[in-house]
């Protein structure tokens, strides 16, 4: 059974994510960690979704070449803020929520 505590520090690393996207969830998730399988799981999802859109954003970022990356951008930046409010809702229910597309680089 996952506590209300873990269920809130999950969901809080992914809102503090919005505001400083590496150093709030980094610290939520080194710091409990190894006391929660579930804030760990949350934190490793997080930052292979970080990743992974970051990869996306700089492809996007060469494509404004060809004009097609102002809206790949645009859609990155939608997609991720509904991501990560999904991902936050999810984790304040206490299930483990998987972003998609994207790569599993921390296992």
């Amino acid at each position: 059974m996952i506590k209300s505590e873990e269920r809130a520090l999950a969901a809080i690393l992914y809102v503090v994510s919005l505001f400083f996207p590496i150093i709030g969830p980094l610290v939520i998730w080194l710091l409990k960690k190894d006391e929660s399988s579930f804030i760990n799981h949350h934190g490793k999802e997080y930052f292979n979704f970080f990743i992974s859109y970051t990869v996306y954003s700089i492809i996007s970022g060469i494509l404004v070449i060809l004009l097609v990356g102002i809206f790949l951008l645009w859609i990155l930046g939608i997609m991720a803020l509904v991501f990560t409010i999904i991902a936050a809702v999810k984790a304040y229910e206490g299930s483990e929520y998987h972003f998609p597309l994207i790569f599993r680089i921390i296992k």
